[in-house]
């Protein structure tokens, strides 16, 4: 499957993972690389000498492509746009932020840059940034999100840009490549589908989660503080919801409660501490398999279905 995507990151398939913070490490990009598409490790907020570490550790797992995620409103984000640099690293995707102080640089660099976007507004000052591809990401996905579902989301940006789009939100299977194609799209970005990998080094019982969830098991919280996170419904993300919805929970509170909840889920798996973000298509997957058979099975899939 061949497209503006595959020829710009020389990648097999359009299919890119997504920069899962505190998720997507090495050993998950690599694999995804490994099976045709473009695996990317999560920069968040972690120490440099630990992200420059995991970098090193990709390229001796896979001689693909592979790229990095930064997220903007982190600290360490000039550090990061660097070291990206330093490292040589192919692609750069970013979110929660504007990246365009960043990209003549990373350009210079013959790093391929794109940026994560919500609305059509940004997607354009990206375009005339300099992206090279935007990723339009619809409220269905996890983590972090705007509030456009993909499937209005992505058709808009497409008609606005020149440059290529890739779709996100709600993406797992070949039906969501097909029908992210008829939208326009050129590629897709998935993350909810690789939780359930072999490779994915998260807690078991965060896998569980999200092989047992059903269709209604997804929860968006935050909203009240700007930061609206969608998450597996679970004991503690309840209770986030209801102290938003009843105002028990300031918005301070909130950011107190939530601080370090990523990591005590991916890690720890804590069910009474953590914080289980996932996309709202988790009640689709229903099993752990190889990166490798994922991406397989989603790319055969969607290639029938576009041939028809």
């Amino acid at each position: 499957m061949k497209t503006r995507i595959t020829e710009l990151l020389g990648c097999e398939y359009p299919l890119i993972q997504g920069g899962m913070a505190w998720i997507a490490e090495h050993t998950l990009a690599a694999a995804v690389s490994n099976a045709g598409g473009i695996g990317l490790i999560a920069g968040g907020s972690a120490p440099i000498d630990y992200l420059r570490n995991q970098i090193r550790l990709c390229k001796e797992n896979t001689n693909k492509p592979f790229g990095v995620n930064i997220m903007l409103m982190s600290p360490n984000a000039d550090d990061l746009a660097q070291l990206c640099i330093d490292e040589g690293v192919a692609v750069v995707t970013t979110g929660a932020g504007n990246p365009g102080k960043y990209i003549p640089a990373w350009k210079e660099a013959g790093i391929k840059v794109i940026p994560v976007i919500p609305s059509v507004a940004l997607a354009r000052r990206m375009e005339k940034a300099g992206a090279d591809a935007v990723v339009a990401e619809g409220t269905e996905s996890g983590g972090h999100i705007g509030e456009n579902t993909t499937m209005c989301l992505v058709p808009q940006v497409v008609d606005a840009l020149e440059i290529p789009v890739i779709a996100a939100g709600g993406i797992a299977d070949g039906r969501g490549v097909a029908a992210s194609f008829m939208l326009g799209a050129e590629g897709v970005q998935i993350g909810t589908r690789f939780l359930a990998s072999e490779e994915c080094q998260i807690h078991h019982t965060f896998k569980e989660l999200v092989v047992k969830a059903k269709d209604t098991d997804s929860v968006v919280t935050g909203r009240y503080t700007g930061h609206p996170c969608r998450n597996i419904k679970t004991k503690f993300s309840k209770m986030l919801a209801n102290g938003e919805k009843d105002g028990s929970l300031t918005p301070e509170q909130f950011e107190e409660v939530t601080l370090g909840s990523l990591r005590k889920a991916v890690q720890d798996g804590n069910l009474e501490e953590g914080s289980f973000l996932c996309g709202a298509i988790a009640g689709m997957i229903n099993d752990i398999k190889p990166c490798e058979t994922i991406v397989r099975d989603i790319m055969t899939q969607a290639q029938e279905l576009l041939g028809r």
